[in-house]
């Protein structure tokens, strides 16, 4: 069964409260303190499984950011898919996928998604890998169908000052051993991943920490004093260094981006979503595969399909993925059929694209054609093998 708790914090407009918790374990305990500024609002803490069936509904519901860059982006990765989201008001929370029937669309918080499907409120969300780790917390209901959806980059990490008493300080070995951290002077490190960075440090052996939450503007709190260093997400580093802060070796929580997660409870029990998965993991792979890929096509003059084939295949950059196509080109001599000529079709990625032409041209390749891929479908996508394996199926 799980636990579930909710806690009121309130605060008047110019009067900060604090509460504190603690990360514990078998080595110790890592303490956290928890602020606020704004009025009454509840809080819910979801630990370990949730023991009950999927609410009774027939749709299925995908969970998608409702805002900022990622939602932008996924909604371009869903199209890009032929998968486009129709929003009949641009207000409502709510939509569809034509293409995909008896599906609903629900706009919300990146970690009221992760919240909802755990709660079972949502059967599918697309987020990014360090808000299921955060707030899902290692429900063991959670699933990632897709690890991998190429946006959304970035990393949580541990940064500290350039200066001061840090100034020589690059590991996070170096930054435990400061004999500065006592219980009554511990490291103080502002963050708003207060499941991530008290767990990360416990498991580092960094006992005496306190974590202050915050949203927002992170960086500045080394400097204003309120604290040592920060946790928080990083993707080209610039922010840090104009903020005289560095990462550190051994400082970097997670690698993230955006991933595709569901609920193990309504794969296995609502009727739908386990086909519905299994159609977008397609569409997805296909198209991520296709991505930065390009059908090559020229002439070539040739005795026979094979000897043409030998000769592509000479060539480091025309293997294509599984080797060349070659087909006869028939035209009309003489009044007589013939096929002189020979077709080849490979696939070829961006960065070999010229090369890969000047390849074709120096064995006898003409009339070259370039068009991009749109998608690429294998087989079996090598992800629902695995996740039916992860189901027991």
């Amino acid at each position: 069964m799980s636990v579930v708790r909710t806690i009121f914090l309130q605060c008047g407009p110019s009067v900060s409260h604090f509460s504190t918790s603690s990360y514990s374990g078998n080595s110790g305990s890592v303490k956290f303190t928890v602020s606020c500024s704004s009025v009454a609002s509840p809080a819910t803490v979801v630990i370990g499984n949730v023991d009950k069936k999927p609410s009774e509904r027939n749709e299925v519901r995908l969970g998608l950011p409702s805002k900022g860059r990622m939602a932008t982006d996924t909604l371009d990765l869903l199209k890009d898919c032929q998968l486009s989201v129709r929003q009949v008001n641009p207000r409502q929370y709510v939509a569809e996928i034509p293409q995909i029937s008896n599906l609903e669309v629900w706009f919300q918080r990146p970690k009221d998604v992760v919240r909802k499907l755990v709660s079972g409120d949502l059967d599918l969300g697309i987020v990014g890998l360090d808000i299921v780790k955060e707030y899902g917390q290692e429900n063991e209901d959670l699933i990632i169908v897709h690890d991998a959806l190429d946006y959304g980059d970035c990393r949580l990490s541990l940064a500290i000052p350039k200066y001061g008493i840090f100034e020589n300080i690059n590991s996070l070995q170096e930054l435990a051993q400061m004999s500065q951290w006592t219980p009554e002077r511990p490291l103080r490190v502002a963050t708003g991943f207060t499941y991530l960075g008290p767990k990360f440090m416990k498991e580092n052996g960094l006992k005496h920490v306190t974590f202050s939450t915050a949203d927002g503007a992170l960086e500045a709190a080394p400097a204003m004093g309120i604290a040592d260093a920060i946790v928080d997400l990083v993707s080209s580093g610039t922010t840090l260094r104009e903020n005289n802060l560095k990462e550190i070796e051994g400082g970097t929580i997670l690698e993230s981006q955006a991933v595709l997660v569901a609920s193990r409870r309504s794969l296995m029990q609502r009727k739908g979503v386990l086909d519905i998965t299994h159609e977008m993991l397609e569409r997805l792979e296909a198209h991520l595969k296709a991505v930065g890929q390009f059908t090559v096509t020229a002439n070539m003059r040739g005795k026979s399909a094979e000897e043409v084939a030998e000769r592509i295949l000479s060539q480091p950059s025309l293997s294509g993925l599984q080797g060349p196509t070659v087909s006869p080109v028939f035209t009309k001599r003489d009044g007589k059929v013939a096929a002189d000529y020979f077709a080849i079709v490979i696939c070829v990625p961006k960065k070999a694209l010229y090369k890969s032409v000047r390849q074709l041209r120096a064995i006898g390749g003409s009339g070259v054609l370039i068009s991009p891929l749109t998608y690429i479908f294998d087989e079996e996508t090598p992800r629902w093998r695995q996740l039916l394996s992860k189901l027991g199926l």
